[in-house]
């Protein structure tokens, strides 16, 4: 029991494991991440529809968005953004790691008559031939990513976008960084069930690195015939380490804002949105 219990709260290298399926492609833990997704009360898997539909004016409108206009939203879930943005006679893409998500965007695009292609596919591997005016990569999906997936990426959007073409997308702030603490936590049914349709005890470590401004989220969960590890890891960014980045793949930064609306940059925004255009 100890040797377990130090296992359990042992902190690991800074992005040292990667479990993302497990949070995407695990049948219980899919459909209750569509839950949040759909829920107009929990801003934790998508932002609610009123900041949505702003959002995707504002796009609309900063990038010129009308028939043609080829869009690829990466890690779109249930196409909360391709569904309007389809609405503006875009050619739009949506990539998403959820099988489950990914039907729920079909069906609504179907119902809808808009035509959206979906691919079902860890963005990190997926390829294809076609090319963009504009790629998003929304609700701080990038903070999640090690530098060397971040980098993978980066050259990925830089292959897919016309030349001219440009990427947007948010990360949380180093404001959001320093409200972060380290804590220790065991539950039965840990976060009301979310991990399990059955029984279990879970414990939750968080993780702060004040040298790399990264925060672990690291979950481990007991239930009857199976234990399992998952690992949420999150970057956070000034505007200097966000534009380093986005600099040395080739990406000229257009402008910074306090979110994907739009809103004016500050300070103390715990998060923030770049437009970056390629070279």
């Amino acid at each position: 029991m100890f040797t377990e219990l130090e296992a359990i709260n042992s902190r690991p290298k800074p992005f040292e494991f990667y479990t993302a399926d497990d949070l995407w492609t695990d049948e219980h833990t899919s459909e209750q991440m569509l839950e949040y997704h759909l829920n107009q009360e929990i801003e934790l898997s998508s932002r609610n529809m009123e900041f949505i539909k702003r959002s995707v004016d504002w796009i609309a409108n900063q990038f010129g968005v009308g028939e043609g206009t080829k869009i690829a939203d990466f890690g779109c879930g249930p196409g909360l953004y391709t569904t309007l943005l389809a609405g503006w006679k875009a050619d739009v893409t949506g990539i998403d790691f959820s099988a489950r998500s990914i039907r729920f965007a079909e069906k609504t695009a179907k119902e809808k008559g808009l035509d959206v292609r979906y691919i079902n596919e860890n963005y990190l591997e997926m390829e294809t031939k076609n090319k963009f005016d504009l790629i998003l990569l929304i609700m701080c999906d990038y903070c999640a990513l090690s530098p060397k997936q971040r980098k993978k990426l980066l050259k990925k959007f830089n292959d897919l976008l016309y030349p001219g073409g440009s990427v947007l997308l948010d990360v949380h702030s180093l404001a959001a960084f320093d409200q972060r603490e380290e804590k220790a936590i065991y539950e039965a049914n840990l976060l009301d069930g979310f991990w399990s349709a059955k029984p279990y005890y879970g414990f939750l470590n968080t993780f702060v690195y004040q040298k790399e401004k990264i925060v672990l989220d690291k979950y481990t969960l007991f239930e009857e015939g199976r234990t399992r590890t998952v690992y949420n890891w999150l970057q956070y960014f000034s505007q200097e380490s966000l534009l380093k980045e986005l600099n040395a793949s080739g990406f000229e930064v257009q402008g910074t804002y306090a979110n994907v609306a739009g809103a004016l940059f500050g300070p103390n925004t715990n998060e923030f949105a770049m437009v970056a255009r390629k070279r």
